[in-house]
């Protein structure tokens, strides 16, 4: 649109302006005793023309008068506008052309035709699943570490985590391309940093994008020339004088080394180790940087490395003085003042701190005392800052026993009673069978780390199908221990017993034979050696113990003196990664005082959850004429399972054949006649602390009266 014609922009602007005050004007004059009169402003006077006050009908509707420029309807042209430069839209405009997309280089490499041959590889095809193969070359020179190579591939493959299920090609295509780049990174790992990867695709019919067949991706992986290591630079490192050797060695990479970016993170991670087990209390090691030269094919490493100076342990400080003590802290500590700085036994003593239950944290922070010069190491102490755990346990038990009848037992204890580690217990059981009240007194790494003072005294009394038992005893030890956290080859302990016992044997029909007082004195020692490979579920090695217990038996003025020998040795073996083969043989004798001088407690007796599972608990041995246990004074027995892991639950299930074997004499020699045998199947659950048991055997040859099914649940193997 544009103006009227005659007129300039600006004139027809102020003729609109005069329109729509004709029309306002019109209004006022409907009523004119409020108009303004035009001669008292002046502006209104410029603006209102005359024709608009004499005729203002006529000039709102445009009539043409002689102020009027015109009759201005809606349609009338728009005068040009001066700063207006654009043309209208009414005026052709030309575009350009739209560029066209790029091609997807993914699927460029589908073939035009799915009957198509695609082709041929050149090298070896390892094939990772019926839709994925990769091609490597043939020369295994050219590519020796192709079989890590693959097998890391599986593990961080997006075709392989997917299971190959892509419903068309371009999901195909797009995963592929994160594989594509996954074996281009896994070759600059392993030092092919010229390597190229080529990816073809198949399944798909031309014009289309579902697949009318699998889908399959194959790659050609070119590993050109390897890399080697140029200059390897390892910061101050030779500063470490006559340590050098020892450093430098465990940073096992030198020049002309192929390149391997693992090898790199575990020579770093050990040179890190190495200072700090050597003494370099404060050694820091930065990240390593790699210069890779195309031209050279070489790749210069070097590592940011201060080593600090050499230290020796100083003193060791506790936060907590009067709960755990700094002298214990050094009892507990596998090194002494003076010895070299190591991270390792450091991390040792705060894992032992750790473990004893008191504390629920504990952060061991070397701090320097003395600094090292060229002629002499300096001191570092060791600052242990601890967290206190609850110290108090107040537990309970309650349980039924076709055999035992109802058991109740519930135990307090204090954990920390009497400083440092100092243990006080105390124990009830109430029973259908056997009630009991005993103090225990308990001291922990007792002067040095997992040794053990234990005071007992107790009050119980049992009654079993072999004899009836009213005793008071003391017993005191001192043992060397083998933890689930610390386990160890050798263990050992040295003891000391007293007690006071009335016995008799088991009542028949209710008739109850008459008690027989024993005051007994034993030194019981006890040695053993363990290779397993786990102290509550072991798969490989063997176990050997030997418990020998001199003993001094008063009965009605008669003393008679005795030993107590037992040695147990069990045997474990893997067959693959799912049986285990285990074995146990105990062989116990009594030389000495005739049986009848020896208290029916201190005998030997066979059959339970842990000697010959089918049988009743003791109930395997000599008879009396009555015909209950009596116990003999030697023993034998064998066991013999298969340990085989089901898979189920995550593999934490495994089902148990067994079959035991023993027998007790009254002579002392042990022998094989009279052998009882029984036979089951059991389940293990394996669990964080140990695996679950529970067993079932039956007799294989029962007398009458036994039971012929035994069930026995326990925590951890039955041997």
């Amino acid at each position: 649109m544009g103006c009227p014609a005659g007129t300039t922009s600006t004139g027809w602007l102020t003729d609109r302006v005069r329109s729509v005050a004709a029309a306002c004007l019109a209004l006022l004059f409907t009523a004119p005793a409020f108009a303004q009169d035009r001669a008292a402003d002046p502006e209104l006077e410029v603006l209102i023309p005359d024709s608009a006050v004499a005729q203002p009908e006529e000039w709102a509707k445009g009539s043409a008068l002689p102020d009027n420029p015109g009759t201005i309807t809606p349609t009338s042209p728009l005068a040009e506008l001066p700063e207006l430069t654009l043309p209208w839209p009414d005026q052709a405009i030309d575009l350009p052309d739209l560029a066209g997309l790029v091609p997807e280089t993914d699927l460029a490499s589908l073939p035009a035709d799915p009957e198509a041959a695609v082709a041929p590889p050149v090298g070896d095809v390892a094939t990772i699943n019926p839709r994925l193969s990769i091609v490597l070359p043939t020369d295994l020179d050219a590519f020796p570490d192709r079989i890590a190579f693959l097998e890391r591939f599986r593990s961080l493959s997006s075709l392989v985590a997917l299971g190959g299920k892509e419903d068309n090609v371009s999901q195909a295509a797009v995963r592929a391309r994160t594989d594509r780049e996954l074996l281009a990174r896994l070759l600059r790992i392993y030092g092919y940093y010229d390597g190229e990867v080529q990816q073809t695709i198949g399944g798909i019919a031309p014009g289309e994008t579902e697949s009318t067949g699998p889908v399959t991706v194959r790659f050609e992986v070119i590993p050109g020339n390897r890399f080697r290591f140029g200059s390897v630079a390892l910061g101050n490192l030779e500063t470490t004088g006559q340590d050098f050797p020892l450093l430098r060695g465990s940073f096992a990479i030198w020049p002309q080394d192929p390149v391997n970016s693992d090898n790199v993170v575990k020579a770093v991670t050990d040179l890190d180790t190495a200072l700090a087990n050597n003494g370099y209390a404060f050694a820091r090691t930065g990240e390593p940087d790699l210069l890779v030269d195309h031209a050279r094919t070489e790749a210069d490493l070097s590592l940011p490395v201060q080593v600090g100076g050499k230290y020796v342990v100083g003193t060791i400080t506790s936060d907590l003085e009067g709960y755990m003590p700094a002298g214990h802290l050094a009892e507990i500590a596998r090194f002494r003042t003076g010895d070299v700085y190591s991270r390792a036994e450091v991390e040792d003593l705060r894992r032992a701190v750790l473990a004893t239950g008191l504390v629920a944290s504990v952060t061991v922070t070397p701090r320097e005392l003395v600094h090292p010069t060229d002629a002499k190491p300096g001191e570092v102490a060791l600052d242990v800052s601890m967290a206190k755990a609850p110290q108090r346990t107040v537990a309970g038990a309650i349980g039924y026993d076709s055999g035992d009848g109802f058991r109740l037992e519930a135990t307090w204890e204090h954990r920390n009673m009497f400083p440092p580690e100092g243990m006080l217990r105390l124990r009830g059981v109430a029973g259908t069978k056997e009630q009991l009240a005993g103090v225990t007194i308990r001291r922990n790494n007792f002067h040095g780390r997992d040794q053990v003072l234990t005071l007992d005294l107790y009050a119980n009394n049992v009654t079993r199908t072999a004899y009836d038992a009213r005793t008071v005893a003391f017993s005191g030890s001192f043992e060397k221990l083998t933890t689930i956290v610390f386990q160890k080859p050798w263990v050992w302990s040295v003891g000391v017993e007293a007690l006071a016992t009335a016995e008799r044997d088991g009542d028949v029909g209710g008739v109850n034979s008459p008690r027989k007082t024993y005051f007994i004195g034993a030194l019981p020692v006890r040695a053993a050696f363990d290779s397993s490979d786990d102290l509550l579920d072991p798969s490989r090695g063997f176990r050997a113990a030997l418990r020998v217990s001199p003993e001094i038996s008063v009965q009605s003025g008669r003393r008679s003196t005795y030993a107590r020998i037992q040695a147990d040795l069990s045997a474990y073996r893997p067959f693959g990664k799912r049986v285990v083969l285990a074995g146990r043989t105990r062989i116990g004798s009594i030389p000495g005082a005739p049986i009848s001088e020896i208290a029916p407690s201190r005998r030997f007796f066979a059959g339970g959850g842990g000697s010959v599972r089918g049988y009743g608990y003791q109930l395997i041995g000599p008879r009396d004429m009555l015909g209950q246990p009596s116990g003999g004074r030697s023993l034998t027995e064998f066991s013999l399972e298969a340990r085989i892991k089901t898979g189920l639950m995550g593999g934490a299930v495994s089902v148990v054949p067994f079959v035991d074997a023993g027998s007790v004499d009254e002579d002392s020699t042990p022998r094989l006649r009279n052998m009882r045998y029984g036979a089951g199947i059991g389940l293990r659950y394996q669990t964080g602390f140990g695996p679950i048991r529970i067993d079932v055997g039956t007799p294989l040859n029962r007398r009458p009266g036994e039971s012929r099914i035994g069930v026995y649940v326990a925590l951890g193997q039955a041997f």
